[in-house]
């Protein structure tokens, strides 16, 4: 993620936002967020927490289980508000944000600024909105099976940190399967070159850019 302090091209983005003028008063506080494809925007493991609204770009937003089930629970674009929940409830384990495209966001961090947001009626306005918006979606929602290969990409992406899997007895047991069956998925991730062994148990997911380059 990189950040964009620029006032003008902050501007730029308020003006063409439907959120500009709720978002007024707070501009010598907004910066933008610039996302690659892939990235996670929101996660669990985010220590700081902001309030965004997407000025360009799409993305997805997902409820990951412990044993690395994931379920879809929205996608936005322009003007989809990030963060809304964060302000009253801090704690949303397993639900993450991932960038489907190159993702600018007009942000604002919501430790710094909670006082002057909860203030705000027209931001108000807006996060009611927002969240009444979700709530209809969720709703709507069917939960999808996944299979034990797409569970086990998803274990390794938003619960292994920087994505290693360590211990196949022990990440088994977490996936619900057996060591035998978990293995054999490795194997064949890696001869897929979505995954790489890099010790004794212990596989690395690779990322878009490393599979381009390991490809003949």
């Amino acid at each position: 993620m990189q950040r964009i302090y620029d006032s003008k091209a902050i501007a730029a983005y308020l003006e063409k936002s439907r959120y500009g003028s709720a978002l007024e008063k707070l501009r010598a506080e907004l910066v933008l967020h610039q996302y690659e494809r892939g990235e996670l925007v929101t996660s669990p493991f985010l220590e700081e927490k902001w309030f965004q609204v997407v000025a360009q770009g799409s993305l997805n937003i997902y409820f990951v289980r412990d044993d690395g089930a994931r379920y879809s629970l929205s996608s936005g674009n322009v003007d989809y508000v990030l963060g809304d929940m964060d302000l009253f409830y801090p704690h949303t384990a397993n639900i993450y944000t991932e960038a489907v495209e190159p993702l600018i966001c007009l942000s604002l961090s919501i430790d710094r600024n909670k006082d002057a947001l909860l203030a705000n009626n027209r931001f108000l306005r807006l996060v009611c909105k927002s969240l009444s918006n979700k709530m209809a979606a969720i709703t709507a929602l069917d939960a999808a099976p996944c299979s034990l290969p797409e569970r086990v990409l998803s274990y390794m992406k938003y619960k292994c940190e920087d994505g290693v899997l360590k211990g196949l007895e022990r990440e088994a047991f977490h996936l619900h399967c057996s060591s035998r069956q978990l293995q054999r998925v490795l194997h064949r991730l890696e001869g897929e070159e979505m995954v790489e062994k890099v010790g004794k148990g212990t596989y690395r997911l690779l990322g878009e850019s490393e599979k381009t380059e390991n490809a003949p």
